[in-house]
C-alpha cells in the first residue's frame, strides 16, 4: 500500500511518480508500467523514479489518474508489475522492416487508444512507419483500424468533404468552399484542426464566428438543420489513436506518409463521407515539394478511397506563397467573410475555393465535368453561399449578423509596417519564415494577432512602399516578431539585375 500526494499537472498520459527506495523494492525502473487500483477501480500507469519530489511509501499522481480513480490525498492505493504489452514486439516487427497483418495493426491500435503505449513507444511506432513505411494493404488495415476506434456518425443521404495538407498560410478557403457546396442542397460535415505551426487552422479561424467545440451530438443537430459545419475535429473523437500519434509526430518533425494517408482518411469515413476532395498544396515551404511526389501521393489517396468505397479526387494547388493576403484568425476572417459578401479579391483565395468546391459539385451532379468551376463562382456572386455560411454560424452558436467593423476592432493594436527597402518587385515570399513572424506575434493564441500581406509574389515595389504589417494583441508579442525580421526576412525583393560580374572576377578565378 503507497500513500497518495496528488500533483495538480495533466500530462495527458498516466504517469506516476515513486521515491527511487520503493522502485528498488518493488523491482521496478522508468517507463515500466504498474496497474494501480483502489475501491474504485484500476488503471495502468507509466513510472518515473525520483529521489527529491515524493518519500518512500509515497506514490506521486497527476490530474489524469487522480480523476479516472477518485483519488484525494493521503488516500491509499495497491501497485503491481503490469509486464510490456506484447504490442511492443510489433512495433519491433515493423521496425525490422516486415509486414504487418491487420490483426496485429488492430492490437497496435487498440493498445495507443487504451493508453498502454508510452509516449517512447509512439516514437518508436512513429519512427518505424517513416523509415519503413507500409504497402497499401496495411495503410487500409490501419485506417479500418483507427475509424474503428472512434466514434462515427450517420448522416441522411450522401456526404461530401474535403481536406488539405496543409503547410501553406493564410488558406481560409474551406470557410467559403464548405458554404459553397452546402448553398446547393449538398451535406458537407468538415471536421477540421487548429493550427499546430501555422499562423492559423480552419478551426481557428472559424472561432472568430462561432463556437467550434461540439460532441458528435452537437454536430448531428447542427448539420441536420444546416446541413454543414466547421467544426473542431478534436472535440469529436473521431480518431483517438490519430489524435495521439499527432502529439508525436509534431516534437519528431515527421510525417509518415502511412499515416498521413490514414489519418486524413479515418476522419472523413467516420462522418460517413462518400465523395472526397484532397487539396495538395505544392511549391516551396509545403509538405510537397515536386509534381512527382503529388501525383504519388494523390495516386496513394485515391487507391485508399477506391479500397474504403470512397470517391476521391486530388487537386494540385500552388502553395509556394500564402494563399489571400490575411494569416491569423481575426485578418483571415475579416478576408473570407469580404468575399462571401461580394468582394472579388483577392483573387488566389476566390480561385482556390471554387476550383476545389467545383470538383465537389462535379462529383455531385450538380455541375457538369468543367462547369463546376463556374457553379461555385455564381454561390459567391448571387450571395447564396453568404447565406448559408450564415446559417452554418448560427446553427454553431454564433452571431451571425457579425459585420467586417466589428471583426476590425479585434485586429491586434500593436502595429507594425514593414517597407521595401529598395525598388524592384516581389520575388518570394517565404512561407514558413512568414509564418514564423505571425507566430511570434501572437497567433494563432491571439485571435487578433497575425500578418497582411500588401504585395505577392510578381508584385512591384518602389522604396519605403508598405510590404506587409504584423499585428498584435500585445506589445512585447510585436516587438519579439519584429526582432525576428532581420534574420528571417520573409518577403524578399529584387530588382531585374540579380547580380554583375565584371571580366576582372572571372579572369580572377581561372
Amino acid at each position: 500500500m503507497l500513500k497518495v500526494k496528488l500533483f495538480d499537472v495533466d500530462f495527458g498520459e498516466a504517469h506516476v511518480i515513486l521515491n527511487y527506495d520503493d522502485a528498488r523494492e518493488f523491482g521496478l525502473r522508468p517507463q515500466d508500467r504498474i496497474k494501480i487500483a483502489n475501491h474504485h477501480g484500476s488503471t495502468v500507469a507509466i513510472v518515473n523514479i525520483t529521489d527529491a519530489f515524493v518519500k518512500k511509501g509515497v506514490i506521486g499522481v497527476f490530474s489524469k489518474i487522480r480523476k479516472e480513480l477518485g483519488l484525494k490525498n493521503s488516500d491509499t492505493v495497491n501497485i503491481e508489475l503490469v509486464g510490456i504489452p506484447l504490442t511492443v514486439e510489433l512495433i519491433k516487427k515493423k521496425l525490422k522492416g516486415d509486414k504487418l497483418s491487420a490483426d496485429e495493426i488492430n492490437s497496435i491500435i487498440a493498445d495507443i487508444v487504451n493508453k498502454n503505449l508510452s509516449s517512447i513507444d509512439l516514437a518508436a511506432f512513429v519512427s518505424a512507419l517513416y523509415v519503413r513505411g507500409m504497402d497499401m494493404d496495411e495503410v487500409e488495415a490501419l485506417t479500418r483500424s483507427m475509424v474503428a476506434a472512434g466514434q462515427t456518425v450517420k448522416f441522411p443521404g450522401e456526404v461530401y468533404d474535403k481536406h488539405s495538407l496543409g503547410g501553406v498560410p493564410g488558406d481560409k478557403t474551406t470557410l467559403l468552399v464548405v458554404p459553397i457546396v452546402a448553398s446547393y442542397g449538398l451535406t458537407i460535415p468538415k471536421t477540421s484542426s487548429r493550427a499546430i505551426t501555422d499562423p492559423a487552422g480552419t478551426a481557428d479561424r472559424m472561432e472568430v464566428f462561432a463556437p467550434v467545440v461540439h460532441n458528435l451530438k452537437s454536430l448531428s443537430k447542427i448539420v441536420n438543420k444546416a446541413g454543414a459545419c466547421i467544426v473542431w475535429g478534436g472535440a469529436v473523437d473521431l480518431s483517438p489513436a490519430d489524435d495521439m500519434l499527432i502529439h508525436v509526430e509534431y516534437p519528431l518533425s515527421l510525417d509518415p506518409r502511412p499515416l498521413l494517408l490514414a489519418s486524413v482518411m479515418s476522419k472523413k469515413i467516420a462522418v460517413g463521407s462518400k465523395f472526397i476532395v484532397i487539396d495538395i498544396p505544392m511549391g516551396e515551404g509545403t509538405k510537397v515539394l515536386d509534381a512527382d511526389f503529388a501525383h504519388k501521393l494523390a495516386a496513394d489517396f485515391i487507391e485508399l478511397g477506391r479500397r474504403l468505397g470512397v470517391e476521391v479526387e486530388c487537386a494540385i494547388t500552388y502553395g509556394a506563397q500564402p494563399v489571400g493576403n490575411a494569416m491569423g484568425p481575426v485578418l483571415e476572417a475579416i478576408e473570407a467573410l469580404k468575399i462571401l459578401e461580394g468582394a472579388r479579391e483577392p483573387n488566389s483565395v476566390i480561385e482556390k475555393s471554387c476550383a476545389i468546391a467545383g470538383i465537389l459539385l462535379e462529383q455531385a451532379g450538380v455541375a457538369k465535368k468543367g462547369q463546376g468551376y463556374e457553379k461555385a463562382a455564381t454561390a459567391l456572386h448571387n450571395k447564396s453561399a453568404f447565406k448559408k455560411f450564415k446559417e452554418i454560424v448560427k446553427a454553431q452558436g454564433g452571431n451571425s449578423n457579425v459585420t467586417i467593423k466589428q471583426l476590425e476592432k479585434r485586429v491586434g493594436k500593436f502595429r507594425h509596417v514593414v517597407k521595401s527597402e529598395r525598388e524592384g518587385y516581389v520575388t518570394q515570399i517565404k512561407n514558413r519564415e512568414i509564418t514564423m513572424v505571425a507566430r511570434a506575434a501572437g497567433a494563432p493564441h491571439d485571435k487578433g494577432a497575425g500578418i497582411l500581406l500588401h504585395s505577392k509574389g510578381g508584385d512591384e515595389t518602389d522604396r519605403g512602399k508598405p510590404l506587409f504589417t504584423i499585428y498584435a494583441e500585445k506589445k512585447e508579442k510585436l516587438e519579439h516578431a519584429k526582432s525576428l525580421l532581420a534574420k528571417l526576412k520573409p518577403v524578399v525583393v529584387e530588382g531585374m539585375l540579380l547580380e554583375e560580374i565584371p571580366p576582372s572576377s572571372l579572369i580572377s578565378r581561372r
